[in-house]
């Protein structure tokens, strides 16, 4: 069985990024970049135009991004797999890491898994309809986008992240409509407050939508009274999913330590998992910043951690 002095689990802005800085440290590291699991690239690559990272002053679409950045990763000797790790045995070192295809042992080992935004399967709102023609997962990654702008909005949710993506919106949209299928918001007092308060934002209460339309975009949505089935349609020209993401961790089987909602613990200000030589970076182990330039940013940070980490142990 071949060992790795570095094995990276996924692939995305922190899985490249990392790849890029460990191959420039002449770590030869193995990138396994995922097919069943999701896309090579992360969320990135169902997102259209990305006019936030820095350096692309007239934006870039998601998947060119991460082409670009697995280019990149691959000039500098990253070797890439396309196949799902299925499990790590995390007990031993050399660390086992085993894919669909391809078993390794590795001396150190970047999770860069992410996270995979929660939506509720609803006509209009899917893959091949019009998720990222108007439907979306971040207010932050494409609340200022043209098609938004002074449009009536609607974000389905009711905890913190939705009354944070609902104010958010509120500097580009006309107004924006919360929906919740309650009659009270599961978000802290004081930021239900807020969204009740805000002459901008209009809370539906106990209300689900149950229909998005359009013609290439979205233009309308059909929203019903959980109790009464009263229904109305509205128009619309954007719905934001805020009810949450799921770290990409199953494969890991509780090996490593995670908070309630499973993502990664490290240790605060660096990469660092509670197991020497695992490394965890982007999404899966950041649930507030959730940004692609954060998530690069943390996997310079892996790639960096696991050299020294090597150094330290003589690999």
């Amino acid at each position: 069985m071949e060992n790795k002095k570095l094995v990276i689990v996924g692939s995305g802005p922190a899985g490249f990024t990392a790849a890029i800085y460990a191959a420039r440290a002449n770590l030869s590291p193995l990138m396994f970049e995922g097919f069943f699991s999701g896309p090579s690239g992360g969320q990135l690559m169902t997102t259209t135009d990305v006019e936030n990272y820095p350096g692309f002053p007239e934006g870039i679409t998601g998947p060119e991004l991460m082409d670009a950045m697995r280019k990149q990763a691959k000039r500098f000797g990253t070797e890439i797999l396309t196949e799902d790790v299925e499990e790590v045995d995390l007990s031993n070192r050399p660390f086992t890491v085993k894919g669909k295809k391809t078993t390794v042992t590795a001396d150190s080992l970047i999770i860069a898994t992410g996270a995979t935004a929660k939506r509720l399967d609803i006509p209009g709102a899917g893959d091949g309809e019009f998720w990222q023609k108007g439907v979306t997962a971040c207010a932050v990654c494409d609340g200022a986008m043209p098609i938004f702008r002074d449009k009536e909005l609607y974000v389905i949710g009711g905890g913190d992240t939705a009354v944070e993506e609902a104010t958010f919106l509120t500097k580009y949209g006309s107004k924006v409509y919360i929906v919740h299928r309650r009659d009270e918001l599961r978000a802290s007092k004081i930021m239900a407050q807020h969204a009740m308060d805000n002459p901008k934002i209009e809370i539906l209460w106990n209300h689900v939508v149950t229909k998005v339309e359009g013609s290439n975009v979205v233009e309308n949505v059909t929203v019903q009274h959980v109790e009464t089935k009263e229904e109305s349609r509205r128009p619309a020209a954007g719905v934001f999913f805020a009810i949450g993401h799921n770290p990409n961790t199953t494969f890991l089987k509780g090996q490593l330590e995670t908070d309630k909602q499973g993502y990664l613990i490290v240790k605060p200000g660096t990469t660092l998992t509670n197991i020497e030589g695992v490394f965890a970076a982007g999404d899966v182990q950041d649930k507030v910043y959730r940004q692609a330039v954060s998530a690069a940013g943390s996997g310079c940070m892996a790639a960096l951690d696991a050299e020294r980490w090597l150094t330290a142990n003589g690999s």
